[in-house]
């Protein structure tokens, strides 16, 4: 007879699946705090990114595949990349937010080939160069957009 109204199973062992289990948790756990943590095996996708970034910047060249301006479709097309890829940072008429007003005086210079270093290669606080991801050619474009709300 028992004592208390409580069942008491303290002599039921635990099933050796569940031990299995909890001791290849452990073991995993240890292995990937090993693995992925950068103070000890130096590993960070930071570095792998850069590495990716700098391999594509090699492929794709700096050099405005040609000039869009008066382009009317070319422009149209820049207005799309502008909508996908900058309004998030200059607002969707370009009036600047987190970045600079794209209408008024730049401080890097508003010529076409100003305006394509800027976008390809980026500007230090904040603007990301943009080149592997676009290219030169979708670049140009976003260019030529943008020559024409600097004329408006």
């Amino acid at each position: 007879m028992n004592d208390t109204p409580e069942i008491q199973e303290g002599h039921n062992r635990i099933p050796k699946g569940w031990l299995v289990f909890f001791f290849a948790a452990i073991v995993f756990l240890i292995w990937y705090v090993v693995s992925y943590t950068p103070a000890i095996s130096g590993w960070s996708f930071y570095k792998k990114y850069e590495q990716e970034m700098a391999a594509a910047a090699k492929t794709e060249k700096a050099v405005p595949a040609s000039s869009y301006a008066g382009d009317e479709k070319a422009v149209s097309e820049g207005k799309e990349i502008y909508a996908t890829n900058c309004a998030a940072c200059h607002n969707a008429d370009a009036t600047g937010g987190i970045g600079p007003n794209l209408t008024a005086a730049l401080k890097y210079g508003a010529t076409e080939n100003d305006l394509f270093t800027s976008v390809s290669k980026g500007r230090p606080n904040g603007m990301p160069g943009f080149l592997p991801q676009l290219g030169s050619d979708r670049i140009s474009k976003l260019v030529a957009y943008l020559e024409t709300l600097r004329k408006k």
